[in-house]
């Protein structure tokens, strides 16, 4: 299995509660999201590539597309973009916004 094909997986169902929560709940602020997601994105290009750098990560070469942001395959952002929209929508449908503390 193929990184690609792991992170599929994760984003279909990443998409199926973006989509549940859309249609059952209101949806999340996408812009905040979007920006939420460019700053996880920008994280996770300095840390993964801090990580791979020093040893700490390695990856298959057989498994990866091949792409990469420095020394990070363009497959490591999938989780970050999955937990920037999976996270707001699952907020949503458990109906944590309406929540006051």
């Amino acid at each position: 299995m193929t990184y690609w094909m792991l992170n599929a997986i994760f984003l279909a169902a990443v998409v199926v509660v973006a989509v549940v929560s859309l249609v059952v709940k209101r949806s999340p602020r996408w812009l905040s999201v979007l920006i939420a997601c460019g700053i996880l994105l920008v994280l996770t290009a300095v840390f993964d590539n801090v990580m791979i750098g020093i040893g700490l990560v390695g990856y298959d070469r057989t498994k990866i597309s091949g792409l990469f942001i420095y020394r990070a395959p363009i497959e490591d952002f999938a989780y970050t973009v999955a937990a920037a929209v999976l996270l707001p929508s699952l907020w949503m449908l458990i109906g944590g916004a309406g929540r006051r503390g």
